[in-house]
């Protein structure tokens, strides 16, 4: 497909999942109940503060290893994930900072309010950063995270899942996503996911098997670019009427 090369594209509203979508039962109490209103950020907001690059440590994009005990690794299937931040010409977005979160390789957060039981790593944490390179480009070394169990219904579980949050210039320019992993087949039966509106949308958010990224004997690799705006925006969950 042929792109602009300058010029407006406009948000594809449509894109985007409805505000109230019944099955997904948190959105009966989080969808708007009044008309909405637009508050245009301040100056303050969009340029400070600032993020600095030397707040990075050397392990921040190695959830395997950083928060392990000296010698010991987390546990699970470990890959790399990798793509680009995108604007909506493809162009590359450099020098955002990147941060991720996840479950471990059993499906439990390292969180104090986690109410599934399965089985907490010691030597895994579940979060880490990064900043992309000046192509856009970033990458991550984790295990692979398990599926858990919810209760939206009788029996719904989430799929394996990965959060993202981007942050532009300043850190109240923010965004969130989460990606999937190709051929996970509680995709198709998750009520968030049956929130978006096309096959299109769901495979944007969705990480594809990349074998010519894999380290032998050691990690497969997945791919997710993420793209801020335009008609084929990845979908961004607190920012539904796009970026």
């Amino acid at each position: 497909m042929k792109l602009p090369q300058a010029g407006f594209i406009p948000r594809d509203r449509e894109w985007q999942p409805d505000a109230l979508t019944p099955p997904y039962k948190t959105s009966l109490k989080r969808s708007p109940q009044s008309a909405l209103l637009s508050f245009p950020s301040t100056v303050s907001e969009e340029t400070g503060p600032v993020f600095g690059h030397d707040i990075l440590g050397p392990l921040d994009n190695d959830l395997i290893h950083n928060y392990a005990a000296e010698g010991a690794s987390a546990i699970g299937p470990r890959i790399i994930v990798h793509g680009k931040v995108l604007d909506e010409l493809r162009r590359p977005v450099p020098n955002a900072l990147i941060e991720v979160w996840q479950a471990n390789a059993g499906g439990r957060y390292r969180h104090k309010n986690e109410g599934y039981l399965a089985a907490l790593d010691p030597n895994f944490g579940g979060c880490g950063r990064m900043i992309t390179r000046e192509d856009g480009s970033y990458s991550f070394r984790t295990v692979q995270p398990g599926p858990y169990p919810w209760p939206n219904g009788m029996n719904d579980w989430r799929p394996a899942h990965i959060h993202f949050s981007v942050f532009g210039q300043s850190f109240a320019q923010r965004l969130i996503t989460q990606m999937y992993f190709e051929g996970d087949p509680h995709i198709a039966l998750c009520p968030i996911v049956g929130t978006l509106k096309s096959p299109e949308a769901v495979s944007a958010l969705t990480a594809l098997l990349d074998m010519n990224a894999t380290v032998p004997m050691d990690a497969r690799a997945y791919r997710f670019d993420i793209v801020l705006r335009g008609r084929r925006q990845t979908y961004f969950e607190n920012r539904p009427e796009g970026t």
